[in-house]
């Protein structure tokens, strides 16, 4: 049960990021808390495979903590990336006129 609520708590904290962070409008609407939610999962069963308990307090913060910088480190890298790319883009297919 404890995994449902993680990965809830990890996707509210990525949509938070979504529109928290500049530049939102270069990718869409779901990915933060998608990533955010995934990674926050991926991160809690990994923790008690290892054999943390899933009743401490290290875990939330290790894995709501993991989830939270991979969506904060996605959302900046990706708006920057998109920006470079549309303008190339935008580039080439004027001909280096706009």
């Amino acid at each position: 049960m404890e995994l449902l609520f993680v990965t809830v708590i990890g996707a509210g904290i990525g949509l938070v990021l979504e529109f928290v962070l500049p530049k939102r409008h270069s990718y869409g609407i779901l990915l933060l808390p998608g990533v955010d939610a995934i990674v926050t999962s991926a991160v809690w069963v990994g923790l008690v495979w290892l054999g943390w308990k899933f009743d401490g307090g290290w875990i939330w913060v290790v894995a709501l903590g993991a989830g939270g910088l991979t969506a904060l480190v996605l959302g900046l890298v990706s708006a920057r990336v998109r920006e470079r790319e549309d303008a190339h883009l935008l580039h080439e297919l004027t001909g280096g006129r706009a």
